[in-house]
């Protein structure tokens, strides 16, 4: 079997699920940057590759995906159910089971804290901002909404 790169090269960026899903998580977490850079007067890249924050990238990601299918194959199809399904349940447990795991963590901290200050161990700081809030997975659902259809009425 030959594999020819430059060909899949080509059809990736013909897809046209892939190109706005993509897209919508780039906005998304773009706009994390921008809106770390506003309220902390500094940039920091972990804005752009990390999770949790506003607007929720992953929920920008799952919403693009199931509305490119849908546009793509129909809302009424196989394919645009299992998307619009699995993108439910990633913004499901986006704003869920990780939040609750980020304050869990928060609080995590806060006792290792008061541990360190008495130096009885060496202090390893649990990352917080794991889920989002339903008004940040409300947003990166509309980013996702927004990308899918921009795309579809002026790049298709």
């Amino acid at each position: 079997m030959n594999i020819n790169i430059s060909e899949i090269t080509v059809q990736l960026f013909k897809n046209k699920v892939l190109i706005p899903t993509v897209s919508a998580w780039f906005i998304a977490q773009s706009l994390k940057v921008i809106l770390g850079f506003i309220q902390e007067k500094r940039f920091n890249f972990k804005w752009f590759i990390g999770t949790g924050g506003m607007p929720s990238s992953h929920s920008a990601w799952v919403m693009a995906l199931a509305v490119s299918v849908g546009l793509s194959v129909g809302f009424d199809s196989i394919p645009f159910g299992i998307a619009i399904a699995f993108g439910f349940v990633t913004m499901f447990d986006a704003q869920g089971s990780r939040r609750t795991i980020g304050r869990q963590a928060e609080a995590l901290n806060k006792i290792m804290e008061d541990i360190y200050a008495k130096k009885k161990v060496k202090e390893e700081r649990l990352k917080e901002l794991i889920g989002h809030t339903p008004i940040q997975v409300f947003a990166g659902a509309a980013i996702g909404l927004a990308v899918a259809v921009i795309y579809y009425t002026y790049f298709n």
